[in-house]
């Protein structure tokens, strides 16, 4: 995949994780909207995130999309950051939305943008061999990342098998 567009959530749990070095090993290039780096600036964001926004890396690009409302009309109820991610991500025809939010998800995947999160790019990099997924969903566990136990023990197995097939 070529062109990334990323919300705030799988930008700061990849940071707080050790692991926001797998978007570049993935990804040509990564898109911020203005409104998620001002999120991962914000004072109230994890010192990791204010310091890597502050000296991001030059895979990463921030990037307004033209007009303030363009296609924003049924992304009500979202935050800045996501309504934004999404709104670049129609514009720009993104290959891929990486977003956490469930309603957020929504409305990309009901706008027919591809979609996927935190797990999702875990998932990816260990079935390319980038990440050992058991070991990163240990780090994501000790943060506030929330998901069902279910569908990390499922992912888990998932990769556990592929080592035993290797």
């Amino acid at each position: 995949m070529r062109l990334v567009i990323a919300d705030t959530g799988p930008i700061n749990y990849l940071i707080l994780i050790g692991n926001i070095d797998l978007l570049p090993a993935l990804f040509e290039i990564v898109i911020l909207p203005p409104a998620v780096a001002a999120e991962l600036a914000d004072p109230d964001a994890p010192p990791s995130a204010r310091n890597w926004i502050a000296d991001s890396p030059r895979w990463v690009e921030v990037q307004e999309a033209p007009g303030r409302h363009f296609g924003q009309a049924s992304v009500d109820g979202l935050d800045e950051g996501e309504t934004a991610a999404i709104t670049l991500a129609i514009w720009l025809d993104a290959d891929l939305l990486l977003m956490d939010d469930r309603g957020g998800v929504t409305v990309a995947r009901g706008k027919g943008l591809h979609v996927t999160g935190t797990l999702g790019v875990l998932d990816f990099a260990a079935q390319r061999g980038l990440v050992n997924f058991a070991q990163a969903i240990k780090r994501l566990r000790r943060t506030n990342f929330r998901i069902s136990e279910d569908i990390l023990d499922s992912l888990i197995k998932k990769h556990a098998q592929q080592i035993r097939d290797i």
